[in-house]
């Protein structure tokens, strides 16, 4: 119930105004978020590569309702990744993607996101790097792939993202289990109809180690986005069943969420991959890590009440 109302607040435009402006939730979203510039994007990833940690950096924005936006985006992701070539860390960074962010929800929206992904796959090409398109909520899932599929015909290293929560995801895991496949696996953070998806926790726990299993089976690099110990430690025990090299897949965690097991998992060998999100437009992605786990929402309720702290200086807020 309380990740309902928290997915249907990240959609209110009356809270969103009222939370944005709010300063002390300013104060708790650099847990989260790693400021609103490139500048401020890249002192965070420094910090995580000097801990030996991997990165993948997002630019927020989901709300893109005409051509120039879209192209703003676009042209953001070509100069991160002009940075991330002159500063050489194409090899431990890449970037991850929305369609919803590029334009796919306008007019002839297919074709300016494929257009707009294109250029930034490019960027990355030149930067040594990759690229993962994120996935939406389902009435997008098939859309996702089909761009996915395209963008791999120049760039096989494109990366696809598959949600366990939906019933359709161990099909779809099966269809990425090629040569080089690259496949993120995460549970899912939208709200989504009972038609297509499970609701409860231990129906979306078990496909999600069903589909992990799929894709270990196979000859991509899948990559595990959780937060789990459990599912971490199912996807250690599979790979160790079908005699995986560690450095053949990756677990993925966001930034300001269990830092100490990313840093745990580091040391012991385990490519450990941290999703980086920026920019202005950070509300709908803050609420959804909110519904996502209650020791979040906990999180932000105690920084409500204490005294406010000093800013940390690699955040822009």
């Amino acid at each position: 119930m309380l990740k309902t109302v928290l997915l249907g607040l990240s959609r209110s435009p009356l809270v969103k105004r009222a939370v944005v402006r709010f300063p002390p939730t300013r104060r708790v979203v650099q847990r989260f978020v790693a400021g609103e510039s490139i500048d401020d994007c890249l002192r965070v990833v420094h910090e995580l590569l000097a801990g030996g940690l991997l990165a993948t950096i997002d630019f927020l924005g989901e709300d893109t309702v005409t051509v120039a936006q879209a192209d703003r985006v676009t042209d953001t992701y070509a100069d991160l990744l002009a940075r991330i070539a002159a500063e050489g860390i194409g090899d431990r960074v890449e970037v991850s993607i929305k369609l919803s962010a590029l334009g796919s929800l306008l007019k002839d929206g297919y074709e300016l996101a494929l257009d707009n992904a294109r250029v930034i796959c490019a960027a990355a090409a030149r930067a040594g790097t990759t690229v993962t398109v994120d996935m939406e909520d389902h009435t997008s899932t098939d859309a996702t792939l089909r761009t996915v599929r395209a963008l791999r015909r120049d760039y096989p290293w494109v990366a696809a993202v598959l949600q366990a929560m939906l019933f359709r995801t161990g099909r779809d895991c099966v269809a990425q289990t090629g040569e080089g496949d690259r496949v993120r696996l995460c549970k899912g953070a939208y709200a989504e109809p009972a038609e297509v998806a499970h609701q409860a926790k231990g129906a979306v726990d078990r496909n999600y180690r069903r589909c992990a299993s799929i894709l270990l089976e196979g000859a991509g690099r899948p990559l595990f986005a959780t937060h789990d110990s459990t599912m971490i430690e199912h996807v250690s025990a599979e790979a160790n069943r079908v005699d995986r090299a560690t450095s053949s897949y990756e677990f993925q965690m966001l930034l300001g969420i269990r830092a100490d097991e990313q840093r745990r998992l580091a040391r012991l060998g385990h490519p450990v991959r941290v999703y980086v999100p920026f920019g202005t437009d950070w509300y709908a992605y803050f609420m959804r890590r909110l519904a996502e786990r209650p020791a979040n929402l906990m999180f932000l309720l105690r920084a409500l009440v204490e005294r406010p702290r000093k800013k940390r200086v690699t955040s822009g807020f």
